[in-house]
C-alpha cells in the first residue's frame, strides 16, 4: 500500500526537489512463502539522479515464519523491519549486509540464538529490539551501529555485553538488559555520555562500574532485583547530578553511599527488599527527604539519632512507687532499682462490681497505698 496521499499532497504544492515516497509492504495477509515482488505494489513516479530513494517498510509480523522469504525488492529501500512475534531461529549475514538504509530492526519473540556479524554495515540504525529471543551475547561489531539510540535486548540469556559496546555508541539513549543473566556491566558503557535510560535489572549483577559520574545525561537507573548478588554500590552513584529515579530494590545492599545525599534531581529512591543499616530502614520508610539528611549528616559527621523515642511507663518505675505493693514498707536497694520485684498482694477487689470508684486508674496508679490494711 503506497502513502500516495503524501505523494498528492507533495505533487499540489509543487514540492518535487528532495522528495520522499514511503512504501509499506504489509505480507500478513498474504502467503508466508510468497515472494515479494515489484508488481504487488503500484508504480511510482520517476525520480532525478538528485531526488532521494524511495524508503518501504516491511511488515512480516506474527505471520508464523520459520525463515525470511526471499524478497526481489531492493533491500537497500527499506527503512523499517518488523520480524517480530515468528518463529524465526537465524537472520542470514547476506540479509543484513544489503540493508543499507535501516533504521528500525524489530525481530522481538522469536528463537534467535545470535545475531549476524554483518549487523555492524547496519550504519544508519537508531532502534534495535531483540527482546524475547535465545541470545547468549551480542556481536562485537555492534558497536559499528554508530547511529544507534535504542537498544532492546530485555529477556535473552546474555551473560555478558560487547567489552567495547560504549566506546562508539555514542548517540544510545536508551539501554535495556533486563531479565538475562549478566554478572557485570562493562567499564565501557560509562562512555555513553547520551544516556537517559539504563534497566539492568532481574540479572546477576554483583558490581557496578566505578566510574558512573561519566553519564552526565542518565535519568533513569534500575538495578533492582538482582537478589543475593548486588551487596554494594559505588560512591560515583552519587555523581549523577541528573538522575530522577533510582531503583536498587530487592538487592544485598547493606549501606547505600553517602554521595546520595548530593543527588538533588532525584525524585524517586526504591530501596525495599535490601538489609539496610545505613540509613536505617525506618529512616528510608519515612521519605527520601529523609534519607538525603541522614546520609548528608553522616558524610559531614553529624549524623544524630533520628528514631524517634516513645516515651513509655517502665517496670522501674511502677515498682518504685509501690503500683503493685499492698502496704508501705523499706525498699531494699535492689528493689529501688527495679532488679527485683517484691512480693505483692493480688488486689481481688478489681474483679468487684461494688466498688467501681476503687477501680479508677488515678487511685490504681497513684503512689498512696489505698489497699493497705
Amino acid at each position: 500500500m503506497i502513502c500516495e496521499d503524501a505523494y498528492q499532497y507533495q505533487q499540489l504544492h509543487g514540492q518535487k526537489d528532495h522528495m520522499m515516497t514511503m512504501m509499506m509492504v504489509d505480507l500478513r495477509t498474504s502467503p508466508p512463502s510468497s515472494p515479494i515482488s515489484p508488481s504487488s505494489s503500484p508504480k511510482s513516479p520517476s525520480y532525478n539522479e538528485d531526488d532521494e530513494e524511495r524508503l518501504e517498510v516491511m511488515n512480516l509480523s506474527g505471520m508464523a515464519l520459520q525463515s525470511l522469504p526471499n524478497p526481489s525488492l531492493n533491500l537497500a529501500n527499506i527503512c523499517k523491519l518488523d520480524l517480530s512475534n515468528n518463529h524465526i531461529k537465524k537472520i542470514p549475514e547476506s540479509l543484513t549486509a544489503r540493508l543499507l538504509n535501516l533504521i528500525a530492526l524489530d525481530i522481538h519473540s522469536n528463537q534467535i540464538k545470535a545475531l549476524p556479524n554483518s549487523i555492524g554495515c547496519l550504519s544508519k540504525l537508531k532502534i534495535l529490539n531483540v527482546s524475547g529471543n535465545f541470545l547468549v551475547s551480542l556481536p562485537k561489531t555492534i558497536q559499528n551501529c554508530r547511529s544507534l539510540e535504542e537498544l532492546n535486548a530485555n529477556f535473552n540469556e546474555l551473560v555478558r555485553l560487547p567489552d567495547n559496546i560504549g566506546l562508539e555508541l555514542t548517540n544510545l539513549r536508551k539501554l535495556c538488559v533486563n531479565s538475562n543473566k549478566l554478572i557485570i556491566l562493562p567499564n565501557s558503557i560509562t562512555y555513553l555520555t547520551s544516556l537517559r535510560i539504563l534497566d539492568a535489572r532481574l540479572n546477576c549483577l554483583m558490581i557496578l562500574p566505578e566510574d558512573l559520574e561519566n553519564l552526565i545525561n542518565l535519568e533513569i537507573l534500575n538495578v533492582s532485583q538482582n537478589f543475593q548478588y548486588l551487596s554494594a554500590l559505588p560512591s560515583s552513584i552519587g555523581l549523577l547530578l541528573n538522575l530522577l529515579e533510582l531503583d536498587i530494590s530487592y538487592n544485598r545492599i547493606t549501606v547505600l553511599p553517602e554521595s546520595i545525599g548530593c543527588m538533588r534531581r532525584l525524585r524517586k529512591l526504591s530501596a525495599e527488599g535490601n538489609p539496610l543499616v545505613s540509613p536505617p530502614i525506618e529512616v528510608v520508610e519515612q521519605s527520601l527527604q529523609a534519607v538525603r539528611e541522614y546520609l548528608s549528616q553522616k558524610m559531614n559527621g553529624k549524623l544524630v539519632n533520628m528514631a524517634a523515642k516513645k516515651k513509655t511507663w517502665g517496670f522501674r518505675k511502677l515498682v518504685k512507687y509501690g503500683t503493685f505493693n499492698g502496704r508501705s514498707r523499706a525498699w531494699a536497694r535492689e528493689e529501688r532499682e527495679g532488679l527485683i520485684m517484691p512480693e505483692y498482694r493480688p488486689i481481688d477487689i478489681l474483679a468487684s462490681t461494688k466498688f467501681p470508684v476503687m477501680c479508677s486508674p488515678r487511685r490504681l496508679f497513684s503512689p498512696r497505698t489505698y489497699f493497705s490494711r
